[in-house]
Parts: C-alpha cells; sequence; structure tokens
C-alpha cells in the first residue's frame, strides 16, 4: 500500500483528503505544519509527499528541497493558488513531479497522484510531468491563463479562430499582449510549423513600405545592392502579423488591399507575379472605424482585415488576474536574470493591487524584472519597485485593494463559503493577503 504525507495547513481540508485517499487504497498521513512534516519525515519513507505552496511557518518549495536532500526517491506534487501557477512550475523544476491548482476536486487530486506513483515503480517510463491544468491555447510561451470572465473569453476566441484561415483584427490598449494573442492564433493553427512574421507598420519609413512587404530586385532604386525577399514571401504558407496597422499610408493601404484580394506581389523593379499564401493578423490601439470615418483608412480593407476580431481587455477589466500574471512574470525574469526570487512581499503585493498600471502587462512586467533584478533575498520587497507604483498609495481612485468589480462582496462569500470560511484558503482563492481580506470582512460588515 503507497505511502503518502499531506503537508496542509487547513486541518479540515486535510483530513477530508486523508479520508478520500484511505478508501482508494493509500496509507496517509497528515501534518498541518512544517516541524510535523520533518518529523513524519525521520520516521518513515514516504513514496509521495503532496505539500501546499504555502505553510504558515515554511513553504513549499523550502520543504520541497529538504524531501529532496533527505528523501530523493520520494515524490513531491505541489498544492498551489491560481495566482501561484509560475512559483509551482519553477517547483517542478527543482524536482517536483507536478502540481495541482485550487480549488481542485479530489478525484483530479487522485488522478495525479496516481500518476506521481507510478513514476516511483517505473522511474525509466516517467515522461514530462502533467498538470491538471488544460493542455491548449494557454500554454502557448507568454500566454497566460487568466482566471477572469475577459480572460476566459480571450482564451475562448483564440482556440476558435486558431484553426481557421479567416483574418483576425486584435484591438487593445498598449501594452495589453496583442502580437502575445497573435502568436498563440498562429501556434494552434494549421500553420504553426511555418514563418511567424512580426512587423511594426509605425516602424516602416514610408519609402521604404514597398520594399519591406514585398521585396526588391538588386538596382531597383538607390541602395538596393542585392535581391531581397520582403515580409509577404518570408511568411508564406505561415502567418503575417501587422502591428499598428492604422499607421500604414493610403498608397501602401491600397497595395496590402490587392494583395489580400489577388493572393500575388511583384518585387520592386520586377514584372514576375510571385503567389504567397499568407494568413493575416492585425492589430492596432486606435479605433479603426472612427479612422474609417475619417477617411483616414480604407473601408474595404478594414473589412478585409476584420473577418473575425478580438478585443483584448486591459489589466484593469481582468484584476482578478493580476497576481497570475505577476507570478508568471516573476518565472520569466528570474529565467531570464538567473535568478531564484521566490514571491513578494504582502506590502508588494498591496501595492500591486493599489496600481492602476496604465501600461498593462508589459508594465507588470517591466516593473517585476527591476525588482527580480534589485532583489538579493528570497522575495520581492517595497524597495525594489519604482515611485509610481508606490505612490499609489495616495491615489483616491485605487481605494479598493484588490477589486474594481461591482461584485467584489459576492466573490468574497463565494470565496468563504468555497473554502468552508477558512480565511486562509479565502485569500488565497481572491489572491489577497489575510490582512486585505478581513479588511474587507470589516468594511462590508459581513456576519460570518
Amino acid at each position: 500500500m503507497p505511502k503518502i504525507l499531506i503537508i496542509e495547513d487547513d486541518a479540515a481540508f486535510c483530513q477530508m483528503l486523508q479520508r478520500f485517499l484511505g478508501r482508494h487504497g493509500h496509507e496517509v498521513e497528515i501534518s498541518f505544519n512544517a516541524p510535523e512534516a520533518k518529523e513524519a519525515l525521520k520516521k518513515q519513507q514516504f513514496d509521495l509527499v503532496v505539500t501546499d505552496l504555502r505553510l504558515p511557518d515554511y513553504d513549499g518549495i523550502r520543504m520541497l528541497s529538504h524531501i529532496k536532500d533527505t528523501a530523493p526517491a520520494t515524490q513531491v506534487i505541489i498544492m498551489t493558488g491560481y495566482a501561484e501557477v509560475g512559483t509551482a512550475v519553477s517547483a517542478m523544476k527543482k524536482g517536483a513531479y507536478d502540481y495541482i491548482s485550487k480549488p481542485f476536486t479530489p478525484e483530479e487530486m487522485l488522478m495525479v497522484i496516481s500518476n506521481a506513483l507510478q513514476a516511483v515503480k517505473s522511474p525509466e517510463k516517467k515522461s514530462a510531468p502533467r498538470s491538471t491544468e488544460k493542455k491548449s491555447t494557454e500554454d502557448s510561451p507568454g500566454v497566460i491563463k487568466g482566471v477572469s470572465e475577459p480572460s476566459r473569453k480571450l482564451l475562448e476566441y483564440i482556440k476558435l479562430v486558431a484553426p481557421t484561415n479567416m483574418s483576425v483584427l486584435i484591438t487593445g490598449e498598449s501594452g495589453t499582449g496583442k502580437e502575445v494573442t497573435a502568436k498563440a492564433i498562429h501556434d494552434h493553427s494549421p500553420r504553426k510549423d511555418e514563418n511567424f512574421i512580426a512587423v511594426d507598420c509605425g516602424a516602416i519609413a514610408k519609402e521604404l513600405a514597398t520594399s519591406e512587404f514585398f521585396g526588391h530586385l538588386k538596382g531597383s532604386f538607390t541602395g538596393a545592392v542585392e535581391d531581397k525577399i520582403g515580409h509577404f514571401e518570408a511568411a508564406n504558407k505561415g502567418t503575417l502579423f501587422l502591428d499598428e496597422v492604422g499607421n500604414l499610408s493610403y498608397e501602401h493601404q491600397i497595395q496590402l488591399l490587392r494583395t489580400l484580394q489577388e493572393r500575388k506581389i511583384k518585387r520592386v523593379g520586377g514584372t514576375k507575379e510571385i503567389e504567397v499564401d499568407v494568413r493575416i493578423i492585425a492589430a492596432t490601439n486606435e479605433d479603426l472605424r472612427q479612422a474609417v470615418a475619417k477617411g483616414n483608412f480604407r473601408e474595404d480593407l478594414y473589412h478585409r482585415l476584420n473577418e473575425f476580431s478580438i478585443a483584448i481587455p486591459s489589466l484593469s477589466e481582468r484584476f482578478e488576474d493580476l497576481l497570475l500574471f505577476a507570478d508568471a512574470f516573476l518565472q520569466q525574469a528570474n529565467d531570464a536574470l538567473e535568478k531564484e526570487v521566490m514571491g513578494f512581499s504582502d506590502e508588494v503585493i498591496e501595492a500591486f493591487q493599489r496600481y492602476h498600471w496604465p501600461g498593462n502587462l508589459r508594465e507588470l512586467r517591466n516593473v517585476i524584472k527591476r525588482a527580480v533584478l534589485l532583489t538579493t533575498t528570497d522575495e520581492v520587497a517595497v524597495e525594489s519597485l519604482p515611485q509610481e507604483v508606490l505612490m499609489a498609495k495616495n491615489d483616491v481612485a485605487a481605494i479598493d485593494d484588490f477589486s474594481k468589480a461591482d461584485f467584489e462582496k459576492e466573490r468574497i462569500v463565494n470565496a468563504l463559503k468555497k473554502t468552508n470560511f477558512n480565511k486562509t484558503k479565502a485569500a488565497k482563492l481572491l489572491q489577497v493577503t489575510r490582512k486585505t481580506l478581513y479588511n474587507k470582512i470589516n468594511h462590508y460588515k459581513l456576519d460570518l
């Protein structure tokens, strides 16, 4: 009978898991804190340890290191909240078999445990860890699965349009991740093994735009010292992403429209027509309908590009995902800077939740990367944050700590019900600190 140790500070949840797994043929011991767990690990050998990422007196990453040092053959599964997925992935790199995101069903936990125990029996057959999270569009590099309704809708649209050949127009504020979304569409399309060519239309000099898009022959103009293929040929069979397409001149809008209609191009200085098979994804942070109304953008081109539209929400519109994005960017910064910062202090989390993030995901990523570079301890501290984030404490518009939604009170009550009114677990589900949750409970005068 496999021996399993569960380390979890929520006693009711821990005991429920113990009973469920016991009924399925496992011998289960439980520990509510790190000292108890270490003592149990001294006394006997476990096939598997399931530990919460955040313990009241320790953290799951340190516990993982302790287990791997003292019992390297023991498999480890990390239980994590949505906002800590990036840290959980880091734990897998350090030796954890897998992670499972809360809330989960006992059956989901049983499946992950079965996979881990099978790996113990047949280590030579162990494949890559399999998370209980769905492996689909959200697992593309750069795409982060959100829990908010706008994020769910965005992923739904990506998965819906990706297998088609429809042209897609992506709109959204600067920094919301338009190119990342375009790449996700490409990566889940039949063209995924071909080129994805990204072009910033606002950065192309007007006099060179035709050559950039369609290529040129040697000697066709001053400076054309050799033949060159353009973006359309480079993207043949693949996807051409036109960022800030509204910046194209009227002349180049006409050329683009003709190419989309005929699916043929001519290099500058050439007479031969070259067939191209390219999917177009365009993006803009302006309202192209207004540009059409003002005569600055061709209506026929607008409709050609807009066979399917995706509006990417701003970070303020998916505030529930803030800490999820923060954890993912923390992992990216760790990888890029070769550091091992484990998380954020409570003060940093509260500062993040007060700030309005006008630069959206790009600003959040840059702030976190800078903070990781400055951090010399396990946690990012407020001293590593730029002044504009810290000064948001005085922003009257940001009084609500962790949500701008009108249904905040309902969210709190639902989270408390889901966690059996365990405030620590409810705070994790809501992606806030316990202090913030207590303040909100008092603010709304919730009778608990």
